[in-house]
Parts: structure tokens; C-alpha cells; sequence
């Protein structure tokens, strides 16, 4: 880390509770370390991407900017977290203030790598090599793959797109409303597990296994809350196709044949889906950006 980016963790570090290395902290806790490193840093390692935290502020948030426009939130992340992150090195601040700002390191995008190749390793260990990429299983039996988790989103690669006078295919709030949905997928802990049974959840609408069990901690199961009243007010195909962009990363054209549905459909269904759910999430929270996390 830089001299600069150094004295200001130290700086951070010493502005809220020491790091006590012998006590139950983040970084003596190895597996809420990687699951935050799995969901975090990958949202930062996203183009446009920072992490902003205030001094006043017991959570940071990462927001991402496209196009020029209004930053979309990406991920919420709670101080000692963030904490961890600047202590190891895998962000560094770029801006200082009443907010300041991290970006991902070299050494950042090294631990994100080796997380989800442990998580490809044990893949691969349960379902045979398969080049590098998520599998899932259909409902036919067959397998299916979804996009390396590393990969931009179709949602952030569909937001650039502009029409012949320049204007956004999509708009703001509705990438805002797609992001929302994903941020509570990372937090709900679905993983791929939710991908390998998608499709018989949609065949039998039982959203049981989707909500969890009762040993699951109150944060995820709420967010798995949100994710099931989201999905019953989309309805079947709406859903469909906000999961399987919006978390399962799939590429529009991919999703478009999963669902038999004819060739750059996908787009103009995904738009009416995120109009749906921003709708939904309004209606909800009786605004946009209810804090969650």
C-alpha cells in the first residue's frame, strides 16, 4: 500500500474500534472473511466501481458510475469489513474527505481470484471439469453455464447501450432497481445453489428451499425475504429473466434460448421486468433506495 493510502487505514483504523487480533474480529474469522471478499470484491472489481465510506457512517457502500450518469449502489458493506479490506491491502484509498472513497488493488483482485478458484476447485470436484464456468443443471438434466462471476453483468453491458438520439436503453432507476435485486442475491447467500435449481423452482412455484430454513442468521434470510415478494410480483418469465441476468450473470442471447424465446427479445422483456420491479420495490419502501444490508 502506498504511504499515503497507509497512514490514512491507520487514521481509519484508529476512528472506530482497534483491531484487537485475539478477539472474534473479521480478520480472525476466515469464512465471513471470504464470503465478504467473494461479494464485496467482486462488486468492486467492476468498472467504475468504489467504496465509500463516511466518518460518521457505521457502513460503506459501493457505487458504480456508467456513462456520466447518477452512481448506482452495488453492494453494502459494514465498517469492520472495510476495516479488514484496507488492513490487508486489497483497497486503497484514492480520495479522502467528509466521505472518502477505496478502489480494488492489485493485491485485491489476486484474493478474489484465488477465492473463486477454490470455489471452481470444489466444482469441479463435485461435477467434473467443465472449462472454468459456473455449471448448473437444467430441468431436462442436461447442464447449462452461467457467466464466470468475474465477468460484467449483462444489466451493467445493456446499461451502455443508447438508442439512435443518444438516450439510455435503460434508465437509471432501473439499473438502480437490478442492482438492488442482485445486492440482496449476494447477500442472501443463494450462491450457485440457487442456479442449479432454478428451473424447478419455476416448474413447481415452491419457494421454500429459495427462503431457507430456520438456523439461517436473520440477515440472510431476510434478504431471501425480499428476493421470494420480489419474484411473486414479477410472476413467471418477468422472474426468469431478472435472475438469470441480474445474478446468474447469463448473457441475454443464452437466456433468450433457455426460454424459447425469439432472437433480441430478451432486452426489451429484461427492460419491462426491471420497470416491474422498480415499481415493486417503490410500492414496497415508498422509495427507490430503501438501505438494506
Amino acid at each position: 500500500m502506498t504511504a499515503h493510502a497507509r497512514n490514512h487505514s491507520e487514521t481509519y483504523v484508529n476512528n472506530t474500534k482497534p483491531v484487537d487480533s485475539s478477539g472474534p474480529t473479521v480478520l480472525t474469522d476466515e469464512d465471513k472473511l471470504g464470503r465478504e471478499a467473494r461479494r464485496v470484491l467482486r462488486r468492486l472489481s467492476e468498472t467504475g466501481a468504489v467504496l465509500a465510506l463516511a466518518a460518521d457512517m457505521d457502513k460503506a457502500v459501493v457505487l458504480r458510475t456508467l456513462n456520466d450518469g447518477p452512481p448506482t449502489r452495488t453492494a453494502v458493506v459494514s465498517r469492520d469489513v472495510a476495516q479488514a479490506f484496507a488492513l490487508k491491502d486489497w483497497i486503497s484509498c484514492a480520495r479522502t474527505g467528509r466521505v472518502s472513497s477505496y478502489t480494488i488493488t492489485a493485491a485485491g483482485r489476486s484474493a478474489l481470484k484465488q477465492y473463486l478458484s477454490q470455489d471452481l476447485e470444489r466444482k469441479r470436484s463435485a461435477k467434473g471439469s467443465h472449462d472454468g464456468r459456473s455449471p448448473f443443471v437444467d430441468a431436462d438434466g442436461g447442464t447449462a453455464f452461467a457467466r464466470p462471476m468475474t465477468s460484467e453483468s449483462p444489466l451493467a453491458m445493456l446499461a451502455r447501450r443508447r438508442d439512435k438520439e443518444g438516450r439510455a436503453f435503460l434508465a437509471p432507476e432501473l439499473v438502480q432497481a437490478g442492482e438492488r435485486f442482485r445486492e440482496d442475491y449476494e447477500l442472501a447467500q443463494m450462491g450457485q445453489g440457487a442456479a442449479q435449481h432454478w428451473d424447478r423452482f419455476m416448474a413447481s412455484g415452491d419457494r421454500n428451499e429459495l427462503i431457507g430454513d430456520d438456523s439461517m442468521s436473520s440477515g440472510p434470510r431476510a434478504a431471501r425475504s425480499r428476493i421470494v415478494a420480489a419474484l411473486d410480483d414479477l410472476g413467471p418469465g418477468l422472474s426468469d429473466i431478472i435472475m438469470r441476468c441480474c445474478c446468474f450473470l447469463e448473457g441475454l442471447e443464452t437466456a433468450e434460448k433457455r426460454m424459447g424465446w425469439s432472437a433480441r427479445s430478451g432486452k426489451v422483456v429484461l427492460r419491462i421486468a426491471l420497470q416491474r420491479l422498480h415499481r415493486h420495490y417503490v410500492e414496497e419502501n415508498g422509495h427507490m433506495n430503501a438501505m438494506i444490508g
